[in-house]
């Protein structure tokens, strides 16, 4: 599918949101939307691998003939007439595409029961997501539905009013998808092109789940290449990759589209928002990582609450081989008493309340392998403010942690207008500067946000990674300059984008001034002789 293509289905998709959420705000909307297209795609991959397996078994029945036989499915005819066989068939399905659903709560019957006006719509998906829940998976996906109330007086105050809009709404995304082919990247890309629509609809809420794929490809385009020798050019697997503010996983999904489907031994997501938890769930289930390849915990990152990360035991603790992320800017937070002794923090000191980033930081940089690399999005005060965060930033400094600072443009994301910047942290990094990129002023410039196009991305990714020093754009600043500044790592100390002024030619300047002088009086005689001969007033 073209560009063109998947912007046609993804706009096909949010004009029928816009037209149907009626008295829903955007955010309610957003999680019927994206469930039913999450459905839509497990029910679609499920029959293809269900029709592969049965090859000539698997019923070939014509539309009316289905109707006849009340029939929904294909697979539903199948499961009628081969009952002693369903048992085989499911653990051969659970060892091949790792889930089940059962035919009744398929895509192509939920839409043709929709189709119909069939009154048990809606208690037919509250079993089907109770299911997929509960039983479809080897692993349990306990509340990934918690956030749709299909009770909800939104959709109607009584039961016959709140099946129809739903009938209505499933037969509108079945209509809207069908002109479409519709591939596991196809409806991913749809996925995520709907997640960035609603984001634009819900302003700063955004913030707690977007990042604009632009921003999302320079960090896993950075965090691919080799820790040691960028240069070398691109890691080709990575064992384990951490992304602890994961919001919807498409920075965790552009990693692995980085590396290739089987790049990633396993993808690791923490969210505390249990609706963007469940939005991070089923992006990544969308895009065809297997529940056995991800794990994603619902819980605070700075409260170290996962249990795997929470390891007391040197020789359990985890490493990762790239750590990712775009945590909440400037988030207040009451570290108490007992954090200072915190194993994350204990050797840097504790963020102040009023802006946990560093917390942030320390926390994903305390999971870094020792050839990893990390790539954090924050707020330009991490760079200047002074205080524990000056502390911090000295350690990482001196301790030669602070590999790369990239200076963003203003107003990339829904959240907010400030520019922002990214921070590339190592355990271990062959040079002994620090390498500055000042990109604040090249971006497209947009209504509502500016972007940044693929040419200034390369440009980002290609000086990081030959690590290019360019005047007013890039430099790499040592570390006894970065001393002399206070360990102030202000990106405009050190890259100026003053444009030097023009030098002015005074002697040619006056020459041009004595001949324009010179055209006016002969222009202001030449008036004033048209002016004679008509009898008018001269000039003076």
């Amino acid at each position: 599918m073209t560009q063109q293509e998947l912007n046609k289905l993804g706009s096909t998709l949010w004009a029928i949101a816009d037209d149907l959420r009626g008295a829903m705000n955007a955010d309610d909307f957003r999680d019927y939307m994206l469930s039913f297209l999450f459905l839509r795609y497990l029910s679609d991959n499920y029959e293809a691998a269900a029709k592969k397996e049965l090859g000539s078994d698997y019923p070939d029945i014509l539309p009316d003939v289905m109707q006849q036989l009340k029939a929904n499915s294909q697979l539903e005819v199948w499961y009628s007439e081969n009952a002693q066989d369903i048992n085989d068939f499911e653990n051969l399905m659970r060892r091949k595409v790792h889930y089940v659903i059962k035919p009744e709560f398929l895509w192509s019957s939920i839409a043709e029961m929709a189709r119909t006006q069939n009154g048990e719509l809606l208690h037919t998906l509250q079993k089907g997501f109770k299911y997929i829940e509960n039983d479809s998976f080897e692993s349990t996906f306990q509340g990934l539905f918690s956030e749709i109330n299909l009770d909800s007086e939104k959709l109607g105050k009584r039961y016959p009013e709140r099946n129809a809009k739903l009938c209505t709404i499933i037969t509108k995304i079945a209509e809207g998808i069908a002109q479409f082919s519709t591939g596991s990247d196809i409806l991913g890309d749809a996925y995520e092109y709907l997640i960035g629509q609603f984001a634009a609809g819900s302003g700063k809420k955004a913030g707690e789940f977007y990042t604009p794929q632009q921003i999302s490809s320079i960090l896993s385009d950075i965090v691919v290449l080799d820790s040691q020798d960028p240069s070398a050019g691109r890691k080709t697997r990575f064992d384990k990759v951490l992304d602890f503010a994961c919001g919807s996983g498409s920075l965790l999904l552009n990693v692995r589209k980085n590396l290739g489907p089987h790049g990633i031994g396993k993808i690791y997501g923490q969210e505390k928002n249990i609706t963007t938890y469940n939005l991070a769930r089923m992006n990544m289930l969308l895009h065809g990582v297997k529940d056995s390849e991800f794990e994603i915990f619902h819980g605070d990152s700075l409260s170290n609450e996962w249990g795997i990360l929470n390891e007391t035991n040197p020789a359990k603790k985890q490493h990762f081989d790239a750590v990712v992320a775009n945590p909440p800017f400037s988030y207040r937070w009451e570290p108490g008493e007992t954090m200072s002794q915190d194993f994350r923090f204990k050797d840097y000191g504790v963020a102040p309340k009023s802006a946990a980033d560093f917390a942030f930081l320390l926390h994903g940089f305390h999971y870094l392998a020792k050839e990893g690399t990390m790539a954090i999005i924050l707020p330009h005060g991490v760079l200047f403010r002074g205080g524990a965060e000056q502390r911090i930033r000295r350690k990482l400094l001196e301790d030669g942690n602070i590999d790369t600072v990239i200076g963003l443009p203003a107003n990339l994301f829904f959240s907010t207008g400030i520019p922002v910047c990214i921070l590339v942290l190592k355990k271990c990094k062959k040079p002994d500067d620090v390498l500055f990129i000042n990109a604040g002023e090249y971006f497209e410039k947009g209504k509502r946000q500016n972007r940044l196009l693929p040419e200034h991305i390369d440009k980002i990714v290609s000086t990081y990674q030959f690590r290019k020093e360019e005047e007013r754009y890039a430099m790499r600043v040592s570390m006894e300059r970065i001393e002399k500044e206070d360990y102030n790592l202000n990106i405009s100390r050190y890259i100026s984008t003053a444009r030097p002024e023009k030098e002015i030619d005074l002697k040619a300047v006056h020459t041009e001034l004595v001949v324009l002088e010179k055209q006016v009086n002969e222009a202001a005689d030449k008036h004033n002789g048209f002016l004679k001969e008509l009898g008018l007033p001269l000039l003076p």
